[in-house]
């Protein structure tokens, strides 16, 4: 059995605290069993390595979450990057092709697909090994978990099962209601329709035979080459609904999608960072990256949520439209993490030349390092506020401390490894500072004090 996990998302849903670089799975804002906070990736990750999955699992993503990947979860993590975002099927194809490929599995093997966000019990994940064995004895050629409903949502979609003789061990699928409004649900329900949980099981040649019959390559880098012409849609809309052989087990324990504010409250303590509700404020929740306090008076239903991207006053029924509004702030993500360590934006500044000034703070963790790099169009001064580390600058290294200023013309080979956690403010000033004016020389430590030790 292999588990691809799916990790996409544009970080809207909960905006301002997740953002297209710190989409929702990564949002630090959970807590263990230990009482540490920890993302829903990590939830998830911490749950499949307690059942053994881990070895066995593929995450596919974009390029731009591999740091929160790797940071988060492992770093020897297997990923498959989109050159694209194009919905959960041609990623769930990329994924499997690669598998083919590359890990050369064998076509009989069954693929578990999972959201890297799902929040359930640890006994969820005993289903896919369930799933793996009706799959192998050729019950159906498509697997999921359905979720017993606890009300009729607007918000899920759902499965119908077959009014004929059912199988103790699994149900056979009719057809599926996507999204439907309320009546409708009640109404199937009745008839024991369940919640699809986004889980899909296949054997990796149902995937490999789709390919091949809509005239796509099965090896991975001909597939990749190719990715944009791969139909843009979810695998419900491409699969589900095209087979009539889908089977589910059921499961009955918990299961939340933490997508909006209104249901990731439902499971968060009243208040998070600097804050405080007044006794008469009724089900209201403050969530405060900021360090600043926030104080809510008489309020009921709301939730305030503020982060480097903005602050969000909500009604919490509300809250699931959030992504229609948050277009016109898509800015430049004001934090990010990295495999480093994170930044935060503290000023950003443009004169009507074009000149532009960006101050960020960067915290490195121990022994993590930035890459041996250099820029063509900005000059860059670091002050190091608090550490050691070691600075690596035109192929020669210097002892950095807490209080040394480091000036770094444009064109300049720079790199910087933590000695000890190690904080500094960077100052960018030139003309178009975008992220892409980087080229990376060497990306490890031990590359930059060979090269500058040669």
């Amino acid at each position: 059995m292999q588990l691809i996990l799916l990790s996409g998302g544009a970080g809207k849903r909960l905006w301002p605290i997740s953002n297209q670089a710190r989409p929702k799975q990564f949002v630090k804002i959970l807590q263990n069993q230990d009482g540490q906070t920890e993302s829903m990736a990590q939830r998830v990750w911490r749950q499949l390595h307690a059942k053994g999955l881990t070895s066995s699992t593929l995450i596919a993503c974009c390029e731009s979450q591999t740091d929160n990947l790797t940071s988060q979860l492992c770093p020897d993590i297997k990923f498959v990057c989109e050159p694209e975002q194009r919905d959960t099927f041609p990623a769930i194809a990329l994924a499997c092709s690669y598998l083919h490929t590359q890990e050369d599995l064998n076509e009989d093997e069954v693929v578990i697909v999972a959201p890297i966000d799902t929040y359930v019990e640890e006994n969820f994940f005993d289903n896919y090994r369930e799933l793996a064995r009706l799959l192998t004895e050729e019950h159906g050629e498509v697997g999921l978990i359905g979720i017993a409903p606890t009300s009729p949502s607007s918000s899920f979609g759902y499965m119908v099962p077959s009014s004929e003789a059912a199988d103790p061990d699994f149900l056979r699928i009719e057809r599926f209601v996507e999204k439907p409004q309320p009546e409708v649900a009640e109404k199937i329900i009745k008839e024991g329709a369940l919640w699809n949980s986004g889980v899909f099981a296949f054997k990796l040649g149902f995937i490999l035979n789709w390919l091949n019959s809509h005239n796509f390559p099965t090896q991975y880098e001909d597939l990749r080459y190719c990715y944009s012409s791969l139909p843009k849609t979810s695998f419900d809309y491409e699969v589900l609904e095209n087979s009539s052989q889908i089977i589910a087990v059921k499961y009955e324990g918990n299961w939340l999608d933490l997508g909006t504010w209104k249901t990731l409250t439902a499971i968060l303590p009243q208040t998070i960072g600097k804050g405080r509700t007044s006794p008469d404020s009724v089900n209201t929740h403050i969530i405060n990256e900021l360090d600043i306090p926030i104080l809510t008076l008489g309020t009921s239903d709301i939730v305030v949520a503020a982060g480097p991207d903005g602050i969000l006053v909500a009604d919490k029924d509300s809250s699931p439209r959030l992504k229609d509004f948050t277009g016109a702030y898509q800015n430049r993500p004001r934090y990010e993490e990295r495999r480093w360590g994170w930044y935060y934006v503290l000023d950003h500044s443009k004169s009507l030349d074009g000149y532009e000034v960006l101050t960020k703070k960067l915290h490195l963790h121990h022994d993590k390092c930035l890459s041996y790099q250099v820029h063509g169009m900005r000059t860059e001064v670091w002050t190091v506020t608090s550490g050691n580390g070691l600075f690596a600058c035109d192929d020669k290294i210097y002892p950095v401390k807490s209080g040394d200023v480091l000036h770094i013309p444009g064109g300049t080979k720079h790199g910087l490894k933590a000695i000890t956690d190690l904080e500094l403010i960077e100052v960018q000033s030139g003309i178009n500072l975008i992220e892409e004016d980087i080229t990376r020389i060497y990306l490890s430590w031990e590359e930059v004090v060979k090269h500058c030790t040669q």
